[in-house]
């Protein structure tokens, strides 16, 4: 299973994590800042404070934050089946 073991604020709305498999790098959330509970954002002392959750999930509170698997699939650019290719669902076939 793999983690987000580190999360950090950088310019914009952007933001570095590093995982349990040492992948790292930077996500660009500029899509949605300002949107919903994402508005808190905006006030950029809010934004830096990003950290990896006790629960794994990347945090800013308790009511703002991020899936760690969606924001890795995100950093790394893979599907859903290639990181966890459990997920797939029985009988469908391509």
């Amino acid at each position: 299973m793999i983690t987000a073991v580190e999360a950090a604020p950088r310019a914009g709305y952007r933001i570095w994590l590093r995982y349990s498999d040492g992948v790292s790098g930077e996500v660009d959330l500029s899509d949605l800042a300002g949107r919903g509970v994402f508005g808190a954002w905006l006030d950029r002392s809010f934004f830096e404070k990003v950290h990896v959750s006790p629960y794994g999930s990347i945090a800013w509170s308790e009511e703002v934050e991020l899936c760690e698997d969606a924001l890795y699939l995100r950093l790394t650019g893979k599907s859903v089946e290639e990181v966890m290719p459990a997920a797939r669902l029985p009988g469908v076939h391509a």
